[in-house]
């Protein structure tokens, strides 16, 4: 899986889809988001700084995007399970995406940045 695209392409389907789009609409949010492929993920940049990434649940079978520095951000749908910093939120790959949703949690992670709350 050293190829980027193999992480998409190996999904079944509807989660394929569903995080083609999440990468799409992560990307439109920000001129300064870039997409990287780091610790065999794929992640998403801001200004060079990674801070959040697609993933799927291994037991829920869910895509989520996990927002590094989530543990700043309150939300409801944001979940952490055992992780010290990072918070998630599950998707249901045949159900339309929260964009809105998604725009504003993004938006708020990205703001971490720009108000120093997080360094970059």
């Amino acid at each position: 899986m050293n190829n980027p695209p193999a992480f998409y392409s190996k999904q079944t389907e509807p989660i394929k889809d569903c995080l083609l789009a999440l990468k799409h609409i992560i990307l439109s949010i920000d001129e300064d988001i870039t997409s990287e492929w780091k610790y065999g993920m794929p992640f998403f940049c801001y200004k060079g700084k990674m801070f959040c990434y697609l993933w799927v649940h291994k037991k829920l079978q869910k895509p989520y995007i996990g927002i590094v520095e989530g543990k700043h951000i309150e939300h409801p749908e944001l979940i952490m399970e055992k992780r010290s910093r990072t918070k998630i939120i599950l998707f249901d790959a045949h159900q339309d995406l929260p964009i809105e949703t998604i725009s504003n949690l993004i938006n708020q992670a990205i703001n971490l940045y720009k108000t120093g709350v997080v360094k970059l």
